[in-house]
């Protein structure tokens, strides 16, 4: 027996809080009857539905896929652009953890795990991502310095502290390229940061997601997670590890 929540999460329908949502909106039926009642337990055998959907416990799955640029990370699009998901070829419904933005490249988990989705993503899990940031512009040791206590973004939010360092610049150009660790994965973050400090990001490229490498792995390509990946994701997530 399980909770329903978890039976609707582990069927990648949502994520295991928007399956409860799911549920006290009476959009949940069990043998026909609507379920309003969270932590109802349920066997293999009852039939769930969803909006009056059925739903089929599929296998757990999860991709690493290195990002191309002009790809959103979105299920569906009204405006008709290319999709992450229609990169990865498998049968079960998938979506992005997180979002890698429009012009963006590099490291992006897919899942129909809800839970695992839920946990990487939530703020309070401070999942480590480290980015490869050319920018426009050359930053000095105040920018530097900001960037790594952290600063109060366009909307007043400040950052936490990131670790931050310039590995090359070129005065011809004027560019530099930085790398970047936040704990945080606020919408377009990266960007706005060096926003913050009067430059513009001209490529952004994510190179490691929590204990996750892109191996070489080829822009446009994709492999499975590793289990001990997967495994190292969740310890890190449960322990709101930082490091």
């Amino acid at each position: 027996m399980e909770r329903l929540q978890k039976v609707i999460a582990k069927a990648g329908i949502a994520s295991r809080r928007k399956a409860e949502e799911l549920i006290l909106q009476g959009k949940v039926k069990v043998n026909g009857k609507v379920c309003t009642t969270l932590g109802t337990q349920v066997s293999s055998k009852d039939i769930i539905s969803v909006d009056d959907k059925i739903i089929e416990k599929e296998e757990l799955v999860y991709y690493l896929l290195n990002k191309p640029r002009k790809y959103v990370c979105t299920v569906k699009d009204e405006h008709k652009r290319n999709k992450v998901v229609d990169l990865i070829e498998c049968k079960e419904r998938i979506s992005p953890v997180g979002r890698l933005d429009y012009d963006s490249t590099g490291m992006l988990i897919l899942t129909n795990d809800g839970d695992f989705a839920q946990m990487l993503s939530h703020p309070k899990f401070q999942i480590p991502k480290s980015y490869r940031v050319t920018v426009k512009g050359i930053l000095d040791k105040n920018d530097l310095i900001k960037l790594q206590n952290g600063l109060v973004l366009d909307d007043g939010y400040k950052t936490m502290p990131a670790k931050v360092s310039m590995t090359s610049y070129d005065n011809t150009s004027n560019r530099c390229v930085l790398e970047m660790t936040i704990n945080e994965g606020r919408n377009r973050q990266v960007r706005r940061m060096i926003e913050a400090v009067g430059k513009i990001v001209s490529k952004l490229h994510r190179m490691q997601y929590g204990c996750v490498k892109d191996d070489n792995l080829a822009i446009g390509s994709y492999r499975r997670l590793r289990p001990h990946e997967i495994k190292t994701l969740k310890k890190m997530a449960n322990e709101g590890i930082s490091e």
